[in-house]
């Protein structure tokens, strides 16, 4: 339970609130860098899992609930700091968390919990989006976030797709093709 992944996730979770509370305080730099850190810990977590052999049904189920409360406070922190940024990628930003939101619907619908799959669609829009998130925040270039917010979309239909040719719950699908794969196949 006490892995290096799993603390690293516990770590994120926690630093949600902090988030909230540098952004409220209007601390645009600290939230930055405490966002920056955050996001950080969502790369390594996932990394280390792997390298080190700690993978778990538990790790998952907690790195995706940490990315669940850093993603959906993301946009809070954002408007309480950027409200100007917010507005004027909107629409974007619009499609990033309701595409998200939808493919997390889906699978709470279906499965009471979430799900957890870590495709490799949503591994790619997990590392870009952070960047193009901090790019947009830091204005350096906003386009970046508008081209990475398909490939977000396409994340969250692809789980969608997932969820609903999946007959039990399964973590760590790799994609939609292994999910057909493996929907005949019982859980070990």
């Amino acid at each position: 339970m006490f892995t290096i992944p799993n603390v690293l996730s516990a770590l994120r979770l926690a630093l949600v609130p902090v988030l909230l509370w540098v952004a409220w305080i209007g601390q645009h730099r600290a939230y930055l860098v405490c966002l920056v850190f955050s996001l950080t810990t969502d790369f390594l977590d996932g990394l280390l899992a792997r390298v080190l052999k700690q993978t778990s049904e538990l790790g998952a189920k907690l790195d995706s609930w940490a990315d669940l409360a850093t993603y959906l406070s993301v946009p809070i922190g954002a408007w309480w700091l950027w409200p100007e940024i917010v507005r004027q990628e909107g629409t974007w930003v619009l499609l990033g968390v309701g595409s998200y939101l939808l493919a997390v619907l889906v699978g709470w619908i279906k499965f009471r919990r979430l799900t957890s799959y870590h495709t490799w669609t949503g591994k790619a829009a997990a590392i870009l989006l952070p960047i193009s998130i901090v790019l947009l925040l830091s204005g350096v270039a906003g386009w970046v976030f508008r081209f990475i917010v398909p490939l977000v979309v396409a994340a969250a239909f692809e789980e969608i797709g997932i969820t609903l040719v999946s007959p039990v719950w399964r973590s760590n699908v790799p994609s939609i093709w292994h999910a057909l794969k493996l929907r005949d196949r019982p859980q070990p």
